[in-house]
């Protein structure tokens, strides 16, 4: 009789269910979940995909700092004043390479008027991986590394939360979550996202 096969048995079963838990919080695709959701959540989804909070309505972003993909301190608070895009992106994920020349395009055209771009990776478990997805696509702009997701996880339920890979999130000049877009973007719908919250006073 063996006392072992249902121990290994109920392990197996746990290490499915915690990598189905990996892939679905770094699952990967162009479109992504349409967002807004039931309840009071206080932003719409327009068409395009992107949701927008009006702005008395807007939630504090969470914080979000620690080291960048070149061992530096970032924290994003230091950007208040600034309108603050947040993409989310790995190595590993097809939009992510498909987008990153957009977002280094508008990043360069939008640094004059306040605008600051910030880069979080997720789930490359090599920093070398990221290093070297930047230098092929050109990526200027700093990004947070994290490995594990944990920042992801900051985001309060409820408000414009990055919830798949890619995502971009863009918080206005007094640190508020204005806008979210949860599908690769090119760079005239990143600008569509960014240009009203520039203008705002």
């Amino acid at each position: 009789m063996s006392y072992g096969r249902a121990p290994r048995r109920r392990f197996a079963l746990l290490a499915a269910a915690v990598a189905a838990g990996a892939l679905t919080l770094s699952a990967c695709s162009g479109e992504g979940p349409k967002a807004g959701g039931g309840g009071n959540t206080n932003f719409v989804t327009g068409s395009g995909g992107v949701s927008t909070v009006a702005k008395n309505d807007r939630a504090d972003a969470p914080k979000l700092d620690g080291t960048t993909l070149h061992g530096e301190k970032l924290d994003v608070s230091d950007f208040k004043g600034k309108v603050v895009v947040l993409n989310f992106w790995g190595s590993w994920c097809g939009p992510c390479r498909a987008e990153a020349k957009h977002f280094e395009k508008v990043a360069q055209e939008t640094k004059g008027e306040g605008v600051q771009f910030v880069g979080v990776n997720t789930r490359d478990t090599q920093r070398t991986l990221a290093i070297n997805f930047e230098e092929d696509f050109g990526v200027t702009y700093p990004s947070l590394y994290d490995p594990t997701g944990k920042l992801l996880l900051r985001f309060p339920k409820g408000t414009l939360n990055p919830q798949a890979i890619p995502s971009t999130v863009v918080i206005d000049r007094n640190g508020k979550l204005a806008a979210r877009s949860l599908a690769a973007l090119d760079a005239d719908r990143l600008r569509d996202m960014i240009d009203p919250l520039v203008a705002e006073k």
